[in-house]
């Protein structure tokens, strides 16, 4: 299953650690076991001096459709959750290196939270963020709820969060969520560059100058934790099994 994350060190990028989604047939749809081993990357990253940036990056096309849709019906069905995405986000907002993102095609749930806690995100022209979360019965997580309101205001924040509006790569860079809009045949090499850059860095004055930047992160983590336990509680309910059959029936049709 780790095969679906891919964790590379670039010879052209000294430094610079790449997590890559590569479940491209599904759309890059996180498993549990892809969450752990992006946890176990970021995790390795913050304790190893020779990594001075990490670079997330999906596939052509698509970086991510979100949460795979099967985890969360078996827990809606009576399963477990397991703590493989909670401890990911959390690994995710303590990242002590710089974050940086390539986002090319769809970018759906953590596929468009996950760059609210990037220092620098490349998107191509036809990327489309979206999170769905109401639409599933659900809440936001990742502390998006906290994070977005902050960096785009809260009606862009609501639009994006709780309307489920799709955002392009144009509107959100106008919102603060992408730092540039790119070709998509250079989103990734444009990326990279950038990581490079910054692995190339003074290591100490960068972190110290990333810190202040981002301020105390407890708030971050505490949301981290409110959001999962409405999340949680959602999974379990009726109105959540019910829109999770219906996205299911839709896909068999």
């Amino acid at each position: 299953m780790t095969d679906h994350i891919l964790i590379e060190r670039p010879e052209s990028a000294p430094g610079v650690q790449v997590i890559r989604l590569n479940r491209a047939e599904k759309k890059n749809a996180i498993t549990r076991a892809m969450y752990q081993a992006m946890t176990d990357a970021l995790k390795a990253g913050d304790t190893d001096e020779s990594v001075r940036a990490t670079l997330i990056l999906g596939s052509e096309g698509c970086f991510s459709a979100g949460n795979d849709m099967n985890d969360f019906l078996a827990f809606a069905m009576g399963g477990t959750m397991g703590r493989e995405v909670i401890d990911f986000l959390h690994a995710l907002a303590a990242h002590t290196k710089p974050l940086v993102s390539g986002v090319d095609g769809l970018a759906i749930g953590i596929g468009t939270t996950i760059h609210l806690h990037c220092d620098l995100t490349y998107a191509s022209t036809r990327t489309e963020f979206r999170t769905p979360f109401v639409d599933l019965a659900l809440v936001p997580e990742a502390a998006s709820s906290l994070l977005a309101p902050r960096l785009m205001g809260h009606q862009r924040a609501f639009a994006l969060l709780a309307a489920g509006e799709g955002f392009s790569a144009a509107a959100a860079r106008d919102a603060g969520l992408v730092y540039t809009v790119v070709d998509p045949a250079t989103v990734e090499d444009e990326a990279l560059a950038a990581a490079r850059r910054l692995a190339a860095k003074p290591p100490k004055a960068l972190s110290i100058a990333r810190s202040l930047i981002r301020g105390a992160r407890a708030d971050v983590a505490a949301r981290i934790d409110e959001e999962a336990s409405h999340f949680s509680a959602q999974l379990k309910s009726p109105e959540a099994r019910a829109a999770f059959e219906a996205f299911m029936a839709r896909g068999k049709s």
